[in-house]
């Protein structure tokens, strides 16, 4: 279920703070690949956000810090697709994934008591436990 900040996320259009660049992609496609440029780098730089407020910045910087570059700049690759418009287009909705699982906040465990049902399996284990080394003992009689 979304939360009240994921959709905000999305009615935020990051798009005027990307920066793309295109490049040719890595790997086996022969000629296609060796010839046009359909991957895509997208960059977001965090620090000059108009978008972003403080509390977000700081979450960003904190959580995907290994896929921050040394100037706070967010960097993320798509090559999947032979078209670059494509790969554009998966750069950027991963990177609306990425921002939205980045800001989540996260579920606290809430302590629970063990139930009556395991407190009875435990100590009926470890009464035969029990049983079993008292009868490996050495009896002389």
């Amino acid at each position: 279920m979304p939360t009240d900040k994921a959709n905000k996320l999305k009615k935020r259009d990051f798009t005027t703070e990307f920066s793309f660049s295109p490049s040719r992609s890595s790997g086996a496609g022969g000629q296609n690949v060796n010839k046009v440029n359909t991957k895509v780098e997208l960059r977001f730089n965090i620090f000059n956000s108009k978008l972003l407020p403080h509390q977000e910045k700081d979450v960003l910087l904190h959580k995907l810090a290994t896929k921050i570059n040394g100037i706070g700049e967010l960097i993320i690759v798509s090559q999947e697709s032979r078209s670059q418009l494509q790969n554009k287009l998966l750069a950027e909705a991963k990177f609306y994934q990425l921002i939205e699982k980045a800001l989540q906040p996260i579920k606290r465990r809430k302590a629970s008591k063990p139930t009556k049902g395991s407190k009875e399996k435990r100590l009926e284990s470890k009464h035969a436990r029990s049983q079993t080394k008292s009868l490996r003992r050495y009896r002389e009689d």
